[in-house]
């Protein structure tokens, strides 16, 4: 993807070589491949930019699946804990503890 945007790599800005006139380079030469550079830096800047957004998004993406799965271990050690327990095990043992505080025993 990167590679579709970016004209130039650094091996091409290195190696490039610029004509000689009898006064020096070419300006409207020199020119031109500066504004290839440019804008090649100016799309790199909106790459980072756009992968630096999308990295934060996932990151919180990320901090709130693993809050869920903190939370989701959590029930599944209760109900494993409560494994075997049913509404006639809490009745009875209510049954047993209100004995015990009203004072009524068999």
């Amino acid at each position: 993807m990167i590679e579709e945007r970016i004209q130039l790599t650094k091996n091409d800005i290195l190696e490039k070589q610029f004509k000689i006139d009898a006064r020096g380079y070419r300006p409207q030469e020199v020119d031109k491949f500066l504004d290839v550079i440019i804008n090649d830096y100016a799309e790199y800047d909106n790459l980072l930019a756009s992968y630096d957004s999308e990295m934060r998004k996932i990151l919180q993406e990320n901090s709130k699946l693993k809050e869920e799965i903190r939370k989701l271990k959590s029930t599944l050690s209760v109900a494993e804990t409560n494994k075997g327990v049913t509404n006639v095990d809490i009745l009875r043992r209510l049954g047993e503890l209100e004995k015990i505080v009203y004072g009524e025993e068999n």
